[in-house]
């Protein structure tokens, strides 16, 4: 079927009344992937993963990975852990010039389409094409936001890169589907927000004419008509944000003029970016209302950074009674990191509550810091030591009580990374539910 196809059946339900959707994992994260995978082994349903541009791109991103790179990690990780290799879909996500912001526009764009080829070559099927950025050279103040026509027609010069490489892919195996496409645009840009307190704003139905005129017409300019028709989604902002220690929730009601006008077009539904920490009640009403694409990330790495930090302090409880084992001084270690290496999280945070935000903060700038060697030499160390000492009952019934019940029904085994993927599946979990597996919160309860 392809990964047009599924997307297709997905708006096909949606435009019939029944409200499925998918949701996509946007992580590099190890745990997260596997995770992602367990869980949709679990449903028994496809598992969507996608990389930003500022995650993975052909100079290897934050992570040092390229696309090629990436997606190989995943088909294997999906490999090792028993799901099919049709139920995997890769995609790409906020791909356009914002790693290359900084540069004029004709050296970021001929980087954006060299980027967009990789991540073609690559064999993504879902390309979410982003050209909202301002470049070095553009008119205007630096935070004043681009012309929309300029939006769009950088947005076909780039799909018309996308269309041409998979062309040449497509001679060397006839085999493959061409990439579904979404496009448009919300903040925060790919990293997340730089504002400490969320803010509300909603995408005008007048805007969503817009864009979806102007961005048809510019792929028409380009000839690329065949690209048009697999658009499947429109990227708005639906009101939902979270800041640094708060999250603004979903509201229906607010959004009733955007959902009433999705519902008016035949062929598209919302990919919605900003779901990170919404309650499993406002992402099931997101779905209801046409969001059918959810998006997820931060809180999920987030998730892995809670579990391992649960660990850390049942591994220090632990050594209290084992003085001859070297502690891992994880919390400390990964603090290290982020202070020798602060440009990851400089700005994102209060000056007076720094050290507290580092460590607790929903943007889980510590994302960036999973790939330092000091990290993965104290989070080895911590594993190690935990597997050694084997972690008491009433230990994970204090730290990690939802867990330790899974633990004691034989659904999972005590060890760490165990411990830690299925923190990460109770978030994924709530997305399953949400986009319809009604069984995913209650299954492992009977």
């Amino acid at each position: 079927m392809g990964t047009e196809g599924h997307l297709r059946l997905i708006v096909q339900q949606q435009k019939r009344g029944n409200p499925i959707g998918i949701y996509s994992v946007c992580s590099a994260n190890r745990y997260v992937i596997e995770a992602a995978i367990l869980q949709g082994i679990e449903d028994k349903s496809e598992v969507l993963i996608e990389s930003t541009c500022n995650q993975v791109n052909q100079f290897g991103g934050y992570t040092g990975m390229t696309p090629r790179d990436f997606n190989q990690f995943v088909r294997s990780t999906g490999i090792r852990l028993g799901l099919s290799p049709k139920k995997l879909i890769l995609g790409g996500d906020h791909l356009g010039p914002y790693p290359f912001r900084n540069e004029s526009f004709d050296s970021a764009m001929a980087k954006t389409g060299d980027m967009i080829e990789a991540f073609v070559r690559a064999g993504c099927g879902k390309l979410h094409i982003d050209t909202s950025y301002r470049l070095a050279d553009d008119e205007g103040t630096a935070d004043a936001a681009l012309d929309p026509s300029v939006i769009a027609e950088r947005c076909a010069m780039l799909c018309a890169v996308a269309e041409k490489t998979f062309a040449e892919c497509r001679k060397i195996d006839s085999r493959l589907t061409p990439p579904a496409y979404v496009i448009g645009t919300e903040v925060p840009a790919p990293g997340g927000s730089e504002k400490t307190e969320p803010y509300e704003n909603i995408t005008t139905s007048q805007d969503l004419k817009e864009t979806l005129e102007l961005t048809k017409n510019a792929f028409l300019k380009h000839r690329i008509e065949g690209a048009w028709e697999r658009v499947v989604a429109v990227v708005v902002e639906p009101g939902v944000e979270h800041g640094d220690q708060t999250v603004l929730e979903y509201n229906k009601e607010k959004t009733k003029d955007l959902t009433d006008a999705i519902r008016g077009y035949e062929g598209y539904i919302y990919e919605a970016h900003t779901t990170d920490y919404q309650t499993v009640h406002h992402l099931k009403q997101m779905v209801e209302d046409s969001f059918a694409i959810l998006k997820t990330g931060q809180s999920q790495t987030n998730a892995a950074k809670e579990a391992v930090f649960m660990l850390n302090i049942m591994e220090e409880e632990l050594l209290r009674l084992n003085s001859n084992m070297k502690p891992s001084k994880f919390r400390e270690t990964l603090d290290h990191a982020m202070l020798s290496k602060p440009e990851y999280w400089q700005g994102y945070y209060e000056e007076q509550t720094v050290p507290f935000q580092r460590q607790y903060s929903f943007f889980d700038r510590q994302r960036y810091y999973w790939s330092e060697r000091s990290f993965n030499e104290s989070l080895g160390l911590l594993l190690y030591n935990l597997r050694a000492v084997s972690i008491p009952l009433a230990l994970l019934s204090q730290y990690m009580p939802e867990q330790y019940r899974k633990v004691r029904k034989g659904i999972i085994t005590k060890d760490p990374e165990d411990l830690i993927r299925d923190r990460i599946m109770d978030h994924l979990r709530e997305y399953a539910y949400a986009v319809g597996n009604r069984k995913a919160l209650f299954d492992w309860w009977v």
